[in-house]
């Protein structure tokens, strides 16, 4: 036992002392912070409370930054709503208990203070967007304000498994998106814009996504609705990145996808795994987007262990590194499995953190880290806060990266 203890002592001193001799800095190291369902902010108990919310934020800031993250990715429109003051779609029911109404609360807008603050603390801010979605879990289309675009178009929208979407395959759709997005990008100091891997909804067996009319109406030239699902979600991401670019070519536009973009077993240039793939099922070719330059960044959801029997880490790592053309590539990772319940053996002892971000600093092309998500993060499962520190604490602030 003792002899074991000390070959692991050994070998992680010795990877320690490789890393540090090599400086393998990540200059961007971020957090999601969550607003729907309340799962990082606003919490449920602050809802139509302003003080609260502000202090909540604030203590959140405060945190991340002793942890020495940079970058926050702050959901600002979960469900076809604004967690800012948007011309175009209501104020989101998370910040105030009823969509698009105050509830007496003291109003104000929480993008304006999350900016204002996070920059206060050196911190950038990027915009994170889900571009589909319109209900989510227990809502229903009831709970949405009369000033909703749902009641002003209905037939833009179609329902799936109990909810409802922007139909893709609609230019109605990308228009909208894209005019939502140019708001944000014209009126606020943000750092970027992000989308995160709900473009398709995920397949539920022996349900099918009712666009097979809408395909038939306009093919644009494609007899495969697979293929014109892929075309559909390529021209949004398309004209999101004209969009953001013609009006501040500064600011990035990144996409978090699933962490498997195709199986080798049904393309030769996919990864060496057994998994759910965002080309076949969620019509998301984020490898072609890359290749065109049409994203700045791109975060993997990587959120399996190394050695994972269909989906292993460090070979997603690899592949993601490999086929990333000119784009950055900044690893997404999953703290709150961290000792969680029925989690695999390599969660529940150890830290599988500590030997992803040591992993990472082994791959060349890997420039971040992106953590899913900020309350569970903070609670320091396994001590991974600990852990953090003491990656991100030498570094140098994210303006020291730009000279």
């Amino acid at each position: 036992m003792i002899k074991r203890f000390l070959t692991i002592l050994i070998a992680f001193l010795l990877v320690h002392a490789a890393c540090a001799q090599r400086r393998v800095d990540i200059p961007f190291r971020a957090v999601w912070i969550a607003s729907v369902a309340g799962i990082d902010w606003p919490s449920p108990a602050s809802r139509g409370n302003t003080v609260q919310q502000m202090e909540e934020m604030c203590g959140i800031l405060d945190s991340l930054a002793e942890l020495g993250i940079n970058t926050i990715i702050f959901q600002v429109r979960p469900t076809a709503d604004a967690l800012y003051r948007s011309p175009y779609e209501p104020l989101s029911h998370w910040v105030t208990g009823q969509q698009g109404e105050w509830r007496g609360q003291q109003p104000y807008d929480p993008l304006k203070f999350v900016l204002d603050e996070a920059h206060r603390r050196h911190m950038d801010v990027h915009v994170w967007l889900n571009p589909y979605r319109v209900t989510q879990g227990v809502m229903t289309r009831e709970q949405l304000h009369k000033s909703h675009v749902i009641n002003r178009h209905p037939e833009w929208f179609c329902r799936y498994n109990g909810h409802w979407y922007f139909n893709p395959g609609l230019d109605s759709t990308r228009l909208w998106i894209c005019r939502v997005v140019a708001d944000l990008v014209r009126r606020y100091d943000i750092q970027g814009v992000h989308m995160d891997d709900y473009f398709y909804p995920y397949p539920v067996s022996g349900q099918v996504f009712p666009d097979e009319a809408t395909f038939r109406k306009y093919p644009r030239g494609f007899d495969n609705i697979g293929d014109w699902r892929r075309n559909n979600t390529n021209m949004v991401i398309r004209e999101l990145h004209d969009t953001i670019k013609a009006i501040k070519p500064e600011v990035q536009f990144g996409i978090s996808p699933f962490g498997v973009w195709r199986n080798y077993r049904e393309d030769t240039l996919g990864s060496h795994t057994k998994a759910l793939t965002n080309y076949d099922k969620l019509y998301a070719d984020i490898r072609l987007w890359m290749q065109r330059g049409w994203i700045d960044y791109v975060v993997p959801q990587l959120y399996w262990e190394i050695g994972h029997q269909l989906a292993d880490y460090e070979h997603l790592c690899h592949w993601w590194a490999e086929n990333r053309f000119q784009t950055r590539l900044y690893i997404g990772m999953a703290p709150y499995r961290l000792g969680r319940k029925g989690e695999a053996a390599a969660w529940q002892r150890g830290n599988e953190i500590v030997r992803q971000m040591y992993l990472n600093r082994t791959i060349p092309g890997i420039e971040g880290e992106v953590f899913y998500s900020t309350r569970p993060l903070l609670r320091n499962p396994r001590h991974v806060c600990d852990s953090i520190k003491m990656f991100y604490a030498p570094y140098l602030p994210r303006e020291e990266f730009a000279k």
